[in-house]
């Protein structure tokens, strides 16, 4: 005979308390395998909502501004537009021609912002409003006592928007304090 070890008599025929053992360490180690499962599946449903949700605000901020450099020259007509109106001369003892092409041509810009409103572009006059670094480009500053200082007093150009966005500040003269009058010494 060859000389093999003797096999464990336990170990072919394990007890019911030892099957028990082995069974409950077995359950044990399924119920944290299942449980770290689930957490991982939690973790990727989460992550995968994170990424459908990016994904749609990615999407709706391209629809919305993708015409920003479009809105933007158009803005520029708008402006453009503006300031053919008021070169215009008023009063009416100007030619019924000139009254009339003046009231045409403020027909056509009240159509064309009433347009650019509609698709989400809107000019805003800044005049009396505080200054607001978000929406106002200063081009200068002048003193008065009639206006609170910090205020637009005179605006070269509209603030415009897209969809909230800003397009184009204002070019804008803000109102300061005057400086304090100074006297000469005596002497």
């Amino acid at each position: 005979m060859t000389d093999q070890p003797a096999a464990d008599p336990q170990a072919a025929n394990p007890t019911p308390e030892q099957m028990m053992q082995t069974a409950s360490e077995r359950i044990t180690a399924l119920e944290a395998e299942l449980s770290e499962m689930k957490d991982r599946w939690m973790r990727s449903e989460a992550e995968n909502a994170n990424i459908r949700a990016r994904a749609r605000k990615d999407v709706d901020d391209t629809r919305q501004y993708a015409v920003q450099k479009f809105a933007a020259d158009v803005v520029e007509a708008a402006e453009n537009l503006r300031r053919g109106i008021a070169s215009l001369p008023q009063g009416d003892h100007l030619p019924e021609i000139v009254i009339k092409v003046r009231e045409g041509l403020e027909g056509v810009e009240r159509s064309f912002l009433g347009t650019l409103e509609r698709n989400g572009i809107k000019g805003e006059d800044p005049v009396g409003q505080p200054f607001d670094p978000n929406l106002h480009q200063a081009m200068a500053e002048q003193e008065t006592e009639a206006h609170k200082p910090g205020t637009v007093i005179q605006a070269w150009s509209s603030a415009w928007t897209l969809n909230g966005r800003l397009l184009k500040p204002a070019m804008v003269v803000v109102a300061k304090a005057p400086a304090p009058e100074l006297t000469a010494p005596r002497g």
